[in-house]
């Protein structure tokens, strides 16, 4: 579990197939901050753009590898490309819960329709798909791109839902949110209760 408050911005650096094709998947190397694996070890998880992932291996210069398999790669963004990349290690029972509760599995892909400062903050716009839209709500909660974030305003559209969300300067300098631009791929996860209610609803 992880709560989308990101505590360390990586960095693909590597990307190498684990088979001959596409269908077997790829192996990460993601550089990290200094020390930031200092008390991580190998089978535990760190969220990459919000996609929970297994740590493979350590290697040196602060670098570690993961696993994805096809099935994740068809079903995230961000991943098969070199560039920053948000971090988030598991959550810990004793840790505060800063953002969310976050399970780092990625409910769909959307795709960023603005992104501009307003004022001292930015705002930004994702459109987000059609089967995800009775999840979002007004000051209800979303992750994009492993960020813990507030709607501000949700637009039902007939091919997309659009929502809005201020972004203040802290995030957009300690995330790799920064450099997302219009026409960017964003991993979404809803709200996990959200996700229940709708499930109790369906069946009362």
């Amino acid at each position: 579990m992880f709560t989308g408050i990101i505590n360390g911005v990586g960095r693909i650096a590597a990307i190498h197939g684990l088979g001959s094709s596409s269908a077997f998947g790829l192996r990460l190397t993601v550089a990290c901050p200094p020390a930031y694996l200092d008390d991580v070890g190998l089978g535990d998880s760190i969220a990459l753009n919000g996609a929970c992932m297994t740590v493979t291996s350590k290697l040196a210069e602060n670098q570690f590898t993961a696993d994805v398999s096809a099935e994740s790669l068809e079903k995230t963004a961000g991943l098969a490309e070199l560039g920053p990349i948000n971090l988030e290690k598991a959550l810990r029972a004793n840790d505060r819960l800063g953002g969310h509760i976050v399970s780092g599995h990625v409910d769909g892909v959307g795709r960023v329709a603005h992104f501009a400062q307003v004022g001292e903050s930015w705002e930004l716009r994702v459109l987000a798909p059609l089967d995800l839209a009775k999840f979002l709500a007004y000051k209800g909660s979303i992750t994009v791109n492993g960020v813990s974030l507030t709607v501000n305003k949700v637009l039902d559209g007939t091919d997309a839902c659009e929502l809005s969300i201020n972004l203040i300067p802290h995030t957009v300098q300690n995330t790799a949110l920064g450099t997302l631009a219009v026409g960017s791929r964003v991993n979404l996860e809803i709200d996990l209760i959200a996700r229940y209610v709708e499930r109790m609803l369906k069946h009362q």
